[in-house]
């Protein structure tokens, strides 16, 4: 018990400094200043509870972050890649903006790039399991750094004492979204999943990790507010929009110190925090964009190397171009901190009902447009300001996911599972295939009028691309065809038969492709028929690419001597009764015959 509370504690700093962003660190002296004390705790309470109970239902008994991680990871990649990288251009833009040009001028970019690029060597160098080492030494030196600069700026202060609250319409409007901007925020933040699937790996538990490391990062809060404290107000910065901002209040006083060791102790506590979140950015994002490749089926993949499709550095490329002509326009942080409480909500929530058991129901096109809309109400109430609008806004992010969100609160229900192909045909008799172990599950059967064979490609199934070779759609089709006649035939004998089956034609039309240990599901039937040939449909699935392609057969009979075309048999006839189709005159006849297990074609 005691080894694995240790190991648990060993993950709260690289938890804490993860989630101790730009966003965090900055706001956190901005709301200080503006709002008072208790408008720091209305933002830092809700932000380390989002954090704890992310790991606390994660974590939860019988719930595997691995598998539900593998699951999640393509259909919301978007959403991932969309909040790393906004959290990295905020971290950039917060940095540079706040810290760097305050202390050292504009003209000095060029450390904000050396930064970045140490930062994304460790990500990339360092595995999860070492990094939450190398962050546990630095929050040591960065926690150290941040009481020096406090003690510097404490001893010099004059400045008015910060109010317990001053609270104004803007600060009421943004109390709901910050809320749910908090709460699921860590859900949409792939640092986080990858953290989850590591630790339950380590064999520690999720929930203690992410509750120590929430308790953690309201400790870092409580630092930047105490320094926001000492330096006072000093001069807002005056965004483009003639809103004021206290983001940078702390970096204008140690500059006007003329301390050098305050400076130096604040520089180390601002690098500390972003470095962290940038190593984090690149080694989790890799992580997410190798398994969405490893799983591809795309043939692109034929021509680019996967190694730079899963690269974090485009995205990174892109928010630092973001953080610049943020910089440029003279926003504040507010603009870059918006899509989390509004564009991106609805898949957050989607997701978060997803892994409480609720049914796949993420419309992704339709949430962001949802949340776009959501955007322009808080930008709106936002600047003029109208506590109303800003209040409204995360809850019209939120429509995208009120299907998911009624399920699971038991007021709709489950959407039906359709057939692959809806039929008028009534259904039969499932017909299973016993095998020999208790624990195997049987591979193939009937499932009404269509016959089911289960299967799982391998290594030998594939070509040098990696997804399945395009013959073995083919030669699928023709085994569940083969156990299909081996179930409704199972007297058949080829020494005495007085006929063959021969295949006349054969279509299929390719849909998607599947890649080795991708669960496929085989399906035929009789689709139609006339006084010589018999026409059966074929389908095949995928438990995660869906419909891979579908098409049909024309099958033929002919004598065993001369080869001589000849009518459906009656054998025929008698087996493939149960199965024929509704439109068929043999689906009403009275010929009876056996119902068995093994069939053949030539």
């Amino acid at each position: 018990m005691l080894n694995q509370l240790l190991r648990s504690a060993i993950w709260a700093p690289t938890i804490a400094l993860s989630w101790f962003w730009g966003l965090g660190f900055f706001y956190a002296i901005h709301v200080t200043l503006t709002y008072g004390w208790l408008g720091f705790l209305a933002f830092a309470l809700p932000n380390a509870v989002g954090l704890g109970l992310f790991g606390w239902v994660l974590g939860a008994p019988g719930r595997s972050p691995d598998k539900i991680a593998a699951a999640i990871q393509g259909p919301y990649a978007v959403l991932f890649l969309a909040c790393q990288f906004l959290a990295v251009a905020i971290t950039i833009f917060g940095f540079t903006a706040y810290a760097w040009t305050p202390l050292f001028g504009r003209d000095s970019i060029i450390g904000s790039i050396a930064l970045i690029l140490i930062a994304c060597s460790i990500g990339h160098a360092v595995p999860l399991g070492r990094i939450k080492i190398w962050h546990g030494v630095v929050l040591i030196l960065g926690v150290c750094a941040g009481f020096v600069a406090l003690a510097g700026l404490a001893g010099g202060s004059s400045g008015p004492d910060v109010p317990l609250s001053s609270f104004d319409q803007r600060f009421y409007g943004l109390v709901l979204p910050s809320l749910v901007g908090f709460l699921l925020g860590p859900w949409m933040d792939v640092q986080h999943w990858h953290r989850a699937v590591e630790i339950q790996r380590e064999g520690a538990s999720v929930r203690t990790a992410y509750g120590i490391g929430a308790v953690l990062f309201v400790g870092l809060l409580t630092i930047n507010a105490l320094l926001a404290s000492a330096a006072g107000l000093g001069e807002p910065v005056v965004s483009f929009d003639g809103l004021p901002g206290a983001y940078a209040a702390v970096a204008q006083a140690t500059a006007r110190s003329h301390l050098a060791g305050v400076t130096v102790a604040f520089l180390i506590w601002t690098v500390v925090a972003a470095a962290t979140t940038i190593d984090s950015f690149y080694s989790a994002t890799r992580w997410l964009m190798t398994g969405i490749t490893t799983r591809s089926n795309s043939p692109l993949l034929a021509f680019v190397p996967p190694s730079l499709v899963s690269s974090p550095i485009w995205i990174l490329v892109a928010a630092f171009a973001t953080a610049v002509v943020a910089t440029q326009l003279n926003l504040s942080l507010m603009y870059l901190m918006v899509p989390f409480a509004t564009l991106l909500v609805g898949g957050a929530a989607c997701l978060v009902c997803e892994t409480l058991g609720a049914s796949r129901r993420y419309d992704p096109v339709l949430s962001y447009m949802i949340g776009l809309a959501a955007c322009l109400v808080f930008l709106t109430g936002y600047i003029e300001p109208n506590w109303a609008y800003l209040t409204l806004a995360p809850l019209i992010g939120l429509v995208g996911a009120l299907p998911m969100m009624a399920e699971l609160l038991g007021f709709g229900s489950k959407p039906a599972t359709p057939a692959p192909i809806a039929t008028d045909e009534p259904a039969a008799k499932t017909v299973v295939v016993a095998v020999a172990r208790d624990e195997a599950v049987a591979s193939h059967g009937f499932d009404g009028q269509w016959f089911v064979l289960n299967l799982m490609p391998t290594y030998d199934d594939t070509n040098s691309v990696g997804n399945v070779y395009f013959a073995n759609y083919v030669r699928w089709v023709g085994k569940a065809r083969e156990l299909f006649f081996n179930t409704c035939m199972p007297n058949f004998d080829l020494k005495s038969t007085e006929f063959y089956v021969l295949t006349k034609s054969f279509q299929h039309d390719f849909r998607r492709e599947a890649a080795e240990f991708e669960p496929i599901t085989v399906r035929v039937r009789i689709a139609s028929h006339n006084r010589k040939f018999v026409t059966l449909a074929h389908e095949i699935h995928s438990e995660i690419n869906g419909l891979l392609g579908r098409g049909e057969q024309s099958l033929m009979f002919v004598d065993t001597v001369q080869y001589r075309p000849l009518d459906i048999p009656r054998t025929i006839i008698e087996g493939f009764l149960p199965y024929w189709p509704k439109t068929s005159p043999h689906a009403t006849s009275t010929v009876s015959g056996p119902l068995g297990a093994t069939s053949l074609s030539v």
